[in-house]
């Protein structure tokens, strides 16, 4: 594996590189990724797609060419449908491609410092990468070893103490807007892993009236249950109505396109005596047109407005920010050294096996000038000479 001219190569696009209408054109969908990874195994080595709200990566095994950015990006572009230039995207190389999954994985180079949920993310990829047969043995030594040091990282340092997820910034957003959430109606789109933290967020903090609408009505039904008396459950079919009950909407779902338009917002804001709706779209590619803006009392915020909710919390964990990049050059080095390990072991397997031969020559020579040995003492001898060879070859 290792005789390839290769190195492991990381070209992708984040939040603090492009703005979201940019992101949710290169957003892969959980159903997406198959085909995705199954073109990929047609034209790379190995290759492991992580797409979330807040970046779409691909880590690939490419010659050490920085020109193959450009065929990277190209292959990600045919993949969407899309013609998004090549200098929007960051690249990287060997152990700065293992370094970035690693912060990647620790959580600070995200939107939100510290949050935990990038690493579930991170392991997603690689499971899925693993079932389309695109995760070979150094890929999928990085990655573990990417989640091992993002568990790391939480265990070792506060970086996680107190850290927020997005859904849970999303509803200091909506403090900010609106103050007390007490006895305000909120509607989650989205019953799936977001939108369930971000009810789950404002059931705990605000004791808000809590209307969940989810395209499975089961799903919504069981995180109702879960969140209690304050829930409710209400189709998709019926957002209209549920609109005109809520203060705040936050959506999330893995839509393709918007779900919720002015052509569905308009009429109801003219039935609501002017009272104000906020629409918090967190999803990617997003849920809310843009275009209710348009329309007077409508508020609309989307996954790029919360960065500065985020970054208001996240003094104290700065400081330990120090602290995971000690404990990520430390990993980075280990993981490289066993990467260039791999260079000599044909080179060590050949020792062993030479030495193992001139073991067994010179074992029988001498063995046959000492007719007179029992069996054990035989056994001991070849035993003394197999441990010799083990002691001499194991610090090569």
């Amino acid at each position: 594996m290792k005789n390839e001219p290769a190195v492991l190569t990381c070209v992708g696009l984040n939040y603090m590189t492009v703005p979201v209408e940019v992101r949710e054109k290169l957003a892969f969908s959980s159903g997406e990724l198959p085909e995705a990874l199954a073109v990929a195994r047609r034209r790379l080595r190995g290759a492991v797609v992580l797409s979330t709200c807040n970046r779409t990566e691909i880590y690939a095994f490419a010659p050490d060419d920085p020109s193959e950015t450009r065929r990277l990006v190209g292959m990600l572009n045919g993949l969407k449908g899309t013609a998004l230039d090549p200098s929007l995207f960051y690249s990287s190389r060997h152990a700065g491609a293992v370094r970035h999954l690693f912060r990647v994985a620790c959580g600070i180079d995200s939107m939100v410092l510290g949050e935990s949920q990038i690493l579930g993310q991170v392991r997603d990829a690689m499971s899925a990468a693993t079932k389309a047969e695109t995760l070979d043995g150094v890929l999928s030594r990085v990655f573990h070893s990417a989640i091992g040091v993002g568990r790391r990282a939480r265990i070792e340092t506060a970086i996680g103490r107190e850290a927020v997820s997005v859904s849970s910034a999303a509803v200091a957003l909506a403090r900010q807007f609106l103050g007390d959430l007490a006895g305000k109606t909120v509607l989650v789109i989205s019953a799936g892993a977001t939108g369930k933290l971000a009810a789950k967020s404002l059931a705990h903090y605000a004791r808000s009236r809590i209307l969940v609408a989810n395209r499975t009505g089961e799903r919504a039904s069981e995180l109702v249950d879960e969140l209690g008396e304050s829930a409710e459950a209400v189709s998709l079919d019926d957002v209209a109505r549920a609109l005109s009950e809520a203060d705040i909407v936050i959506s999330g779902t893995s839509a393709e396109g918007f779900i919720v338009g002015p052509d569905v917002v308009r009429p109801v804001m003219a039935s609501r005596g002017g009272r104000e709706l906020l629409f918090i779209d967190i999803a990617v590619p997003r849920d809310i047109d843009p275009a209710v803006r348009e329309i007077p009392s409508v508020h609309l915020c989307d996954i790029d407005d919360i960065e500065a909710v985020a970054a208001s919390g996240m003094e104290g964990r700065q400081a330990e920010v120090h602290r995971v990049e000690s404990i990520i050059e430390e990993e980075v080095q280990a993981f490289i050294q066993w990467w260039s390990s791999l260079d000599v072991l044909p080179v060590i397997a050949a020792l062993r096996g030479r030495a193992e031969v001139i073991r067994q020559q010179e074992l029988e020579r001498t063995l046959k000038r000492l007719p007179d040995l029992d069996d054990e003492s035989r056994r001991r001898i070849e035993a003394m000479t197999t441990a010799i060879v083990k002691k001499m070859l194991d610090r090569p």
